[in-house]
């Protein structure tokens, strides 16, 4: 029988409240105000964040008893298996694939829009093309390049280099939020009043709100980089819980206090018709001056490193456990004979990720708008698993009230995406994500086939040695 590759142990509990909180924390928290505000206002907008960091410590409660029962790597995909069988497994790791792979590109061509907006003479060079109205310039891939391979190299050497780092940029991050929102408020510009009116004019308030609950998924997704890890944790899984609630509160906070911080400054329905296209750097900027700026282009620099570091540990957790399960070809799952990391699955996941920042970032957003869809599918799963573990084994968790609230997990998560694939809904995607959902379904089919001769011949006794370690 072959032997089962083993991560070696190495994050303590600080490392991994930080791996949490700083993928929760990306980019979107000091980018994405102004789409917020267009959408739902400073009320609305704060109450669909509130209401989404609600629904994921539902969601959370249903990871901890299966991360108490099978550690492992690949979370979601395992627990796809535990519960519905190696068809249902290989549908989950597949679309989580994308939304973990898509995140890495991603925050790194949001530095590249740092970049520009900060010192545009020197990224904004070298034209190449433009991608659905986006302009490309070698100065922007080359810094996201930079960032993609200078994170990559942390995660081949060791996950406690990983935990290590994302430990200290997520201190950054922290304080440097406090210090722009206490700033931004603090301004003899700022004024509550100013976020009046509490929803956009001539819009229904509960559309907006429901238009934030529906990209909840992808707003808070990274407190699921702790279940990929669960395999590599030095302490005792009990902890997990409150670690992921513990960073879904102080991610919904910090969101909210960078969007009110934004509006506060001017009239807030003023600031979005200006049309600025990073709305909570020019209000920082307009209260705070140089100082602030910097300050806040720090917090976006960690936010940045943060989601590419946590997501290189997910993306790679995940492709290297369904290695293990011969979904996935079997170098995926070698480990580094010194530095026990999944090397190869790494080294695949920069290549993939370098790739991005040629198409454009537009491109970009299409895929990760229709990710959010895989990552409501993998909650549903977790939650589904968790319902049905705990069922047979009550011991995993606290009774009752733990199959009442993974029960209403699993119908939040598959609110999810009934908000995002349901026509009329507020949340639903645009035509380009799907067309990139459908690209990306017809290109598992393709490789599933492949595949699936060699995956239906595994016995379940061997796949459940091998996902499930039992």
């Amino acid at each position: 029988m072959e032997e089962r590759a083993h991560l070696r142990k190495s994050l303590t509990p600080p490392h991994i409240a930080a791996l949490a909180l700083g993928c929760i924390i990306g980019f979107g928290c000091f980018v994405l105000a102004g789409d917020f505000l267009e959408r739902a206002g400073p009320l609305g907008a704060s109450i669909g964040l509130v209401a989404g960091a609600l629904l994921m410590l539902l969601i959370a409660e249903s990871y901890a008893p299966l991360i108490e029962r099978f550690p492992v790597a690949g979370a979601e995909f395992a627990h796809a298996y535990y519960v519905s069988g190696r068809y249902h497994a290989y549908i989950c790791g597949w679309f989580l694939a994308l939304g973990y792979l898509s995140i890495i590109p991603l925050n790194a061509t949001a530095l590249a829009l740092l970049g520009k907006f900060l010192a545009p003479s020197l990224f904004a060079r070298g034209y190449l093309y433009s991608v659905a109205g986006f302009d490309v310039f070698a100065g922007e891939i080359l810094l996201a390049s930079t960032a993609i391979i200078l994170v990559g190299f942390f995660n081949y050497r060791s996950v406690k280099s990983v935990g290590n780092l994302q430990l200290i940029l997520t201190t950054i991050l922290v304080g440097t939020v406090v210090l722009v929102t206490a700033g931004s408020f603090l301004s003899p510009e700022s004024s509550f009043q100013h976020l009046s009116p509490a929803f956009p004019p001539g819009s229904e308030p509960l559309a907006g709100i429901l238009a934030m609950v529906a990209i909840a998924p992808w707003l808070y997704v990274g407190f699921d980089t702790l279940p990929q890890a669960a395999e590599e944790v030095a302490f005792s899984h009990k902890k997990t819980w409150r670690l992921m609630v513990a960073a879904i509160l102080a991610g919904a906070a910090m969101y909210v206090a960078v969007l009110l911080a934004t509006a506060a400054v001017s009239p807030w329905t003023e600031l979005v018709a200006e049309g600025s296209p990073w709305l909570t750097g020019a209000t920082v900027r307009r209260t705070l001056g140089p100082v602030g700026i910097s300050v806040l282009g720090i917090a976006v620099a960690a936010a940045v490193f943060t989601g590419i570091n946590g997501f290189y540990l997910a993306s790679s957790r995940l492709l290297f456990s369904m290695s293990r399960a011969k979904l996935l070809p079997t170098w995926f799952g070698r480990l580094h004979p010194h530095h026990q990391t999944p090397h190869l699955t790494i080294v695949f996941v920069a290549c993939v990720s370098l790739l991005a920042p040629w198409f454009g970032r537009q491109a970009l957003l299409w895929v990760v708008d229709m990710s959010a869809l895989g990552t409501a599918f993998g909650y549903a799963y977790t939650c589904f698993a968790a319902y049905v573990l705990v069922g047979r084994e009550p011991s995993l968790g606290r009774g009752t009230r733990t199959r009442v609230l993974t029960a209403a997990g699993t119908l939040a998560s598959l609110g999810f995406v009934v908000l995002l694939t349901v026509p009329g809904m507020p949340g639903f995607m645009a035509v380009p994500s799907w067309i990139a959902l459908l690209g990306w379904l017809l290109l598992g089919l393709v490789f599933f086939v492949f595949r699936a001769g060699q995956y239906r011949r595994i016995p379940k006794e061997e796949l459940d040695r091998l996902i499930l370690n039992e």
